[in-house]
């Protein structure tokens, strides 16, 4: 297998290029950041990037933030999608839901579909720059939707309709849309959730939102008028660009391609802008090296369109494979739900989060008993750490000849730092290695590089798909903070890493206070305003903590008016506020009551502390009493500790 790779055929390709010969994938990882210009430029030309100009030079310089990529070039991320060398009678889209038979889309198909539909963006006054937005889940129309935005130059931004209104008011309205495309409602675990009234709040709170245009998934007869005003159907909208051909606006390479939402842990979710190009070249060099996804593959991720693992898997569409598309809960009717769906959609590439496979195998699911898993080459694993005893089970239970790959990145750069790699070794609890034209580096509190010690995951050269920009921060000051205030010139990302002495890498979890909830990232701000809504709520405090299976515990602490205490109802009622006003996916697994909330002088809460000591770090080196404004507020924590 591995002579037969695309990461070995461009190993070869690029060791002739520069007459040199890479002995190994980490003598490649190490030429790949060494010589990024080198390394990018060859990812373009292997690749057969399409441009209507070229581009005069791969990088302006190494610094960050700030500096740009490939300047001159024009080109469309759609158009490397729709107009490279496919065969319009090949699968392009493989696609089905809890309300949907499993059906197939080609090529062919998807390109008359595009069309149309970008046709009736047109139609609409879309243009180049304008931002529309979906609340959508993962089917058919949302990716056809997206290549159409795309194609014409406007930006795209959606989320899942399992999010509360406020969670999605919080995050559209920060970019003022022109159009909304939005589902009737949508069946999870076979029950029915009617989002209508949810629409016609958040359209309230959105008043640059000139059309809106309503797909009914739940109930095919739903009039759009019901959900807003002069709303066109979908039906219509393609109708509008019927009979057009595809066409691709010519973009500048850091023209803005979507924007994706990662949450800090004060105001509002941050709004992250990447470009057409910078997210072009990224996943093509993850679907063809490192996924080495080719002709009659099927590549499935489990995912939202909420959740960047969405935008990554329409990126596979840059390969020569067709991808696979599932809206429902991979728990109905039972959790056999995506291995049966493997099976049906002949899948080679299933991606699913850690959390996941743990529950499988405790329900006692059988896999390779129970379905024809024939076509399944490889599994991977994401939105948590994946734990050993899960590595043991699906080489038990899946299959012992299966590529299992475990994977880390984030929303940021919409892609990993550390993952998958055809050519090496799996070691049960490690991800293999580093990515190429990622330098990950793991360094400790003085800024210095260490390998087999935990410490913070760094990246300390450039990448194409880094944030161009957040949305409406002009000097970047947000930016800056967001990922350099800890090593200037240095993105720091947030979570724990240990880099083996193998050159593989093993994640901790966050080292920030960020809830990643099955690969959902929220800040702690949103749950606590949620939380406050509730009226017998003062404060509050939220950490999510590892388990010994694996697992992650969100635990809510709550302090209470005076004589009120937490009973059953109390808790459900805050759990329903969360669940309404950010999503399903961050209740909490548990509520506490406590008689203040730690803070430091300033008033910051401390998350982090909090979480550190629970996870058992010495009390005195988790935080510093002198900089606390209430020490004793941590005695709580410290004796909660020693029971978990």
């Amino acid at each position: 297998m591995r002579r037969s790779t695309e990461l070995t055929r461009f190993m070869d390709w690029a060791g002739e290029r520069h007459g040199r010969r890479f002995a190994d994938y980490s003598e490649l990882w190490q030429w790949s950041v060494a010589e990024l210009e080198d390394f990018w430029a060859d990812i373009w030309e292997f690749c057969g990037v399409r441009a209507s100009k070229p581009y005069e030079r791969v990088l302006a310089s190494h610094e960050m933030p700030g500096t740009s990529w490939f300047e001159g070039a024009e080109l469309n991320y759609a158009e490397n999608v729709l107009l490279a060398d496919r065969d319009p009678q090949a699968v392009a889209i493989v696609h089905t839901s809890e309300l949907r038979p499993l059906r197939e889309l080609t090529w062919g198909e998807l390109s008359i579909c595009v069309a149309e539909a970008a046709g009736g963006l047109r139609a609409l006054g879309v243009v180049p720059g304008d931002r529309v937005v979906a609340y959508m889940p993962n089917i058919l129309e949302t990716v056809i939707a997206f290549l159409a935005v795309s194609s014409i130059g406007a930006v795209w931004s959606s989320a899942a309709p399992e999010f509360g209104a406020r969670s999605v008011i919080d995050r559209f309205a920060q970019i003022e849309p022109k159009v909304l495309l939005t589902v009737d409602g949508y069946r999870h675990g076979g029950k029915d959730f009617d989002r209508t009234a949810v629409v016609r709040g958040i359209l309230a709170e959105l008043p640059t939102v000139e059309h809106v245009v309503v797909l009914p998934y739940l109930s095919p007869e739903v009039d759009p008028a019901a959900v807003a005003p002069d709303a066109l159907a979908w039906s219509e909208l393609l109708e509008r660009g019927q009979g057009q051909e595809l066409r691709f606006e010519q973009l500048p390479f850091d023209h803005p391609l979507w924007v994706l939402y990662s949450s800090g842990t004060t105001g509002l979710p941050k709004a992250i802008v990447q470009s057409q190009g910078g997210i072009l070249v990224e996943q093509l060099k993850k679907s063809r090296l490192h996924l080495d996804l080719r002709r009659g593959d099927r590549m499935f991720w489990f995912t939202t369109t909420g959740w960047m693992m969405w935008n990554f898997l329409i990126g596979c569409l840059h390969s020569d494979a067709a991808i696979v598309l599932y809206d429902g809960s991979p728990g109905h009717p039972d959790l056999g739900a995506l291995w049966e769906l493997a099976e049906r959609a002949r899948i080679t590439c299933m991606g699913v989060s850690a959390g996941l496979l743990a529950s499988t195998e405790k329900a006692g699911v059988r896999p390779a008993r129970d379905y024809d898993l024939g076509a399944l080459r490889a599994i991977g694993s994401t939105g948590s750490p994946l734990a050993p005893e899960s590595f043991r089970w699906v080489y038990a239970e899946v299959g012992s000849d299966i590529w299992l790959f475990s994977t880390s990145g984030g929303t940021d750069v919409c892609t990993a730092f550390v993952g998958g790699c055809p050519l090496l070794p799996v070691y049960e609890g490690e991800l293999q290695a580093r990515m190429l034209g990622c330098a990950v580096e793991a360094w400790d509190e003085q800024g210095r590089s260490v390998i087999d010690e935990v410490g913070e995951l760094v990246i300390t050269e450039p990448m194409p798909s880094m944030p161009i920009y957040f949305w409406d921060d002009p000097d970047g000051e947000r930016l800056r903070e967001s990922y350099f205030s800890m090593f200037p010139g240095v993105w720091r990302h947030g979570d724990w890493i240990r880099i083996t002495p193998r050159g593989g890498a093993v994640i901790y979890g966050r080292s920030d206070s960020t809830i990643n909830r099955q690969g959902v990232r929220m800040g702690t701000s949103e749950i606590y305003r949620a939380a406050a809504a509730v009226e017998e709520v003062l404060d509050a405090l939220v950490v999510d903590v590892p388990r010994a299976d694996g697992e992650l515990s969100m635990i809510l602490f709550v302090t209470l008016r005076d004589g009120v205490v937490l009973d059953d109802e109390l808790a459900a009622r805050i759990k329903r506020r969360i669940r309404e006003d950010c999503s399903p996916r961050h209740v909490p697994n548990e509520i506490r009551q406590i008689q203040e909330v730690p803070r430091t002088l300033s008033g910051k809460v401390l998350e982090v502390p909090v979480k550190r000591i629970l996870m058992g770090a010495d009390p005195s080196k988790a935080a510093s009493v002198d900089s606390l404004a209430n020490p004793a507020s941590l005695d709580y924590f410290v004796e909660l500790a020693k029971t978990l």
